[in-house]
């Protein structure tokens, strides 16, 4: 024999709640009493009217990147720079290349102001990565009054552009 079990159950407020929230004998919303409960939960909204309390606001170093250099700015942007330079050789289809561009934005932004840092598109002057015997890219070249002080051929890791760098700026 198959008996069935049924049961329903209907949730309303307790009625001095019920009252106490849709009361009209007053002409504003009752908050509803509040209940016994094993956790207490606290919430203290943040005083933004006090500079104490507000985390310190750091400056974001403006990040610096590599500009590109043509045939027609190369004598000024780069032997005539009173500044050292450095010079990435690079290709528009060169993986590696997109690499070392990273590394070069760092290594420009860190060295502000003690190294100016471009980039030359060997697809569009030849004749400069000729001039410099570039038969290959990435490959960066570090000037310095206007002659090639230092060359890193290839990908390489950060700390071996930053080791050429610095032999170059303490000559």
């Amino acid at each position: 024999m198959a008996s069935s079990l049924s049961l329903s159950i209907t949730l309303s407020p307790p009625p001095s709640l019920h009252k106490s929230i849709f009361s009209s004998s007053s002409s504003h919303f009752n908050p509803p009493p509040s209940f016994p409960s094993r956790f207490h939960i606290s919430h203290n909204p943040l005083n933004l009217q006090n500079p104490l309390l507000l985390p310190p606001i750091r400056s974001i170093p403006q990040q610096i990147r590599a500009t590109p250099v043509t045939k027609d700015l190369w004598e000024n942007s780069i032997l005539n720079s009173e500044t050292p330079v450095l010079v990435e050789f690079y290709a528009s289809w060169c993986g590696p290349c997109r690499m070392v561009h990273r590394i070069i934005d760092e290594i420009a932004t860190e060295y502000a102001g003690k190294l100016q840092c471009f980039i030359l598109n060997t697809e569009t002057d030849m004749e400069i990565a000729e001039d410099y015997e570039i038969k290959a890219v990435p490959v960066v070249l570090l000037f310095k009054k206007g002659k090639k002080c230092d060359t890193v051929i290839g990908t390489m890791p950060k700390e071996f552009y930053v080791a050429a760098i610095e032999r170059v700026l303490s000559t």
